[in-house]
């Protein structure tokens, strides 16, 4: 986060929110939910066909890697969604963030060997390394903008407590002059 100056006071201003209400949002919206119609065009047509040429154990590990598949850009497709609402004002980013608790955003690797993913088709390799990239934008996107709303307002109260205290301290150990004890309310 930066800070700004504003007529004196001091606002902090989020890089992360900004960010997630601009046209680069729109644009990773777009794209996440394109690579979404293409899996599941893929998936229910052409990838059918392929995975009925493969052996035994490579049609397995393409029903796993497409459940994958699937599973990671639901994941995706609902933060998107949640994080549009927020945009669009219809819910605060605190409402999204209890929201989002029920989507589990969380890392998926593929669940093959690198040997086995290789052997699968092209398109479904293509899809899912597409949908890997989109998984560690939209994470560390995440970990920006809930990571303070995430917070337990209990460890928020306390580390308001913390500063206050912390001033305190600096005020006493410094032996502060009698302006500074008189703004906690000790004056003598």
């Amino acid at each position: 986060m930066f800070n700004v100056r504003n007529e004196g006071s001091r606002n902090t201003v989020s890089f992360a929110s900004k960010l997630a209400s601009s046209d680069a949002f729109k644009t990773l919206f777009r794209e996440g939910m394109t690579l979404v119609e293409e899996a599941a065009a893929y998936l229910d047509g052409p990838g059918r066909h392929e995975s009925k040429l493969l052996s035994r154990s490579d049609a397995l590990a393409y029903a796993a890697e497409s459940m994958r598949l699937t599973t990671r850009l639901m994941q995706l497709a609902s933060w998107l969604l949640l994080q549009r609402a927020v945009n669009e004002g219809e819910m605060t980013q605190v409402q999204a963030a209890s929201e989002k608790n029920k989507v589990k955003l969380t890392r998926q690797d593929i669940a093959s060997s690198a040997e086995v993913f290789s052997r699968l088709p092209e398109t479904l390799r293509d899809l899912t390394t597409q949908s890997l990239r989109l998984q560690a934008r939209i994470v560390h996107l995440d970990r920006l903008l809930y990571a303070k709303t995430m917070e337990a307002p209990e460890a928020q109260a306390r580390a308001g407590i913390e500063a206050q205290l912390e001033k305190l301290r600096a005020a006493f150990q410094t032996g502060g002059d009698k302006s500074d004890r008189d703004a906690f309310g000790f004056g003598s």
